[in-house]
């Protein structure tokens, strides 16, 4: 949970609160203002707990991007590179590699996970649209979109 509750935005977040709400504030002194900086706080934590547990944002749903692209990178090696390649043809493939690799980068990060997701990794459409909380024909329209850009950039 650390990696998704920093005390500065909590704290910046409070006082965002405060600013916006100056003007409601009936105070006298600063013990009363101190008093109602912390009424605010103890909202905005209590708002930042309430999102935590929401199913998007939920921390235990999260997977490492980096680890789908490295376990990806290796299938995808083995499958370019072949023990029998001469060295020449083992080069061009390694090129290629290096090249479909820089060309998934420049894919907005939408599209690179659902391509990495499906072709990389066997995930069905239902699957893909259920991990990226979106809906099944948007993920096709991510798909469809990712392997045109890659196949522009790749010719």
């Amino acid at each position: 949970m650390q990696a998704k509750f920093d005390p500065s935005d909590v704290v910046q977040q409070t006082l965002l609160q405060a600013h916006r709400a100056a003007d409601t504030f009936e105070g006298d002194n600063d013990a009363q203002r101190a008093a109602w900086l912390r009424q605010i706080l103890v909202r905005t934590l209590q708002h930042e707990l309430r999102d935590l547990g929401r199913d998007k944002r939920n921390v235990r749903r999260e997977k490492s991007l980096q680890t789908n692209l490295d376990a990806s990178s290796i299938r995808m090696e083995n499958w370019l590179v072949d023990n029998q390649t001469p060295p020449p043809d083992r080069a061009e493939k390694n090129e290629l590699l290096l090249q479909m690799a820089e060309s998934l980068e420049s894919l907005s990060e939408d599209q690179r996970e659902a391509i990495i997701l499906h072709y990389l990794n066997g995930y069905k459409l239902a699957e893909i649209a259920t991990q990226m909380n979106r809906s099944i024909s948007s993920v096709a329209g991510l798909l469809h979109r990712g392997l045109a850009a890659l196949r522009t950039a790749l010719r």
